[in-house]
């Protein structure tokens, strides 16, 4: 079957156009190839694949069609900031480099190392129970109360341990809670419970602050290490040696709990805690993402330091030692007690009575 002229000429004009994009193709790819863009993660590129001479990047034909903004093309990945006509100063970073670092951290270290250190001094405390059980009395009670607590110290006490409880919870739901409650819950029930938390987790850190505050101002006096201290702390109150080792009002270990734990691990919590919920007050700060995020690392990894701790000190004072929960509840304790536990003070005691 034979073609009409008009059909073989249409297949040589489409040949001919196809011939020309292909040989225009070819001499533009016969140019320098341009330099590879940074990484948007910007921690999965390494130093070697970027130029230079990052100004090179603007000969792209991006920063040639869009002459205005080439900077922001040339570092998308790095910190500087670029001019914004709105009052927002963060607007003009379009990609910060800290952020992909926090969450490394956040995700990786704090929350890894964290675990692992939650975890032994759980199944240690537990391990220390199952094993040897409260620690008794070598001798019966007595029946004589000694008043140890005054009514407006045990309740501090109590507003801050139950203040702390909360805060303690809350506070590992919003950092594991993706990995163990969310699969189990789902994302959006997920979603509601843990704005619940974060309400709760905001509204009473500052009344734990504030409780710190007064036991601080109330026990302060009776926790100045004194003579008898350093002996207690290297035998850990006789439990390494055999031998009684007597204490004042507080132990050693307590008062380490005091100074540290309680103390500047508790207001270092609150002072990155006040950061993150942007209520500092008596002073101007900029809540920027990066002061955000290095009070967030220091709030994190404080308040799990202090949670373990405060494993311990909840166990001794709980079902740890048979009469110390007395104290608290009652605000008395058994003169064996005493003069087992805090022989020091029992002494001073006794003698004024």
């Amino acid at each position: 079957m034979k073609r009409s002229f008009s059909k073989v000429l249409r297949t040589l004009i489409v040949a001919a156009g196809l011939s020309l994009a292909l040989a225009s193709g070819m001499s533009l790819a016969e140019r320098a190839p341009m330099a590879p863009l940074p990484s948007a993660s910007g921690v999965d590129i390494s130093p070697s694949s970027i130029p230079a001479n990052p100004n090179a990047l603007a000969n792209g034909t991006q920063a040639q069609s869009q002459p205005a903004n080439p900077s922001i093309f040339i570092a998308p990945n790095s910190d500087p900031q670029n001019y914004v006509s709105i009052p927002d100063k963060q607007a003009g970073v379009l990609i910060q480099r800290a952020g992909q670092q926090w969450r490394v951290i956040r995700n990786g270290i704090i929350t890894v190392y964290g675990g692992w250190l939650l975890a032994i001094a759980f199944f240690g405390i537990a391990g220390v129970y199952t094993l040897k059980g409260s620690v008794k009395l070598h001798e019966p009670l007595s029946g004589v109360m000694i008043k140890r607590f005054s009514g407006f110290d045990r309740l501090v006490h109590w507003v801050m341990a139950f203040s702390f409880l909360a805060l303690a919870f809350t506070g590992l739901m919003i950092l594991f809670g993706k990995y163990f409650a969310m699969p189990l819950m789902g994302g959006v029930a997920y979603g509601s419970f843990l704005m619940v938390c974060k309400n709760i987790h905001n509204f009473t850190g500052p009344l734990f602050t504030l409780s710190i505050v007064i036991f601080f101002l109330l026990f302060v006096g009776k926790n100045i290490p004194e003579k008898g201290d350093l002996q207690w702390m290297l035998t850990f109150g006789g439990m390494f040696s055999g031998k009684h080792v007597p204490a004042g009002f507080f132990n050693m270990g307590e008062k380490f709990w005091f100074w540290f734990g309680m103390t500047f691990l508790g207001l270092l919590i609150s002072a990155s805690g006040f950061v993150l919920d942007m209520i500092v007050p008596f002073m101007q700060i900029e809540y920027l993402r990066g002061t955000m995020q290095i009070a967030n690392m220091i709030h994190s990894s404080a308040a799990i330091l202090m949670t373990a701790m405060a494993m311990g000190h909840i166990y001794i004072g709980t079902i740890g030692m048979q009469g110390s929960i007395d104290g608290m509840k009652t605000g008395y304790v058994d003169a064996t007690w005493a003069k087992e536990h805090h022989e020091i003070w029992y002494n001073k005691v006794d003698k004024k009575g």
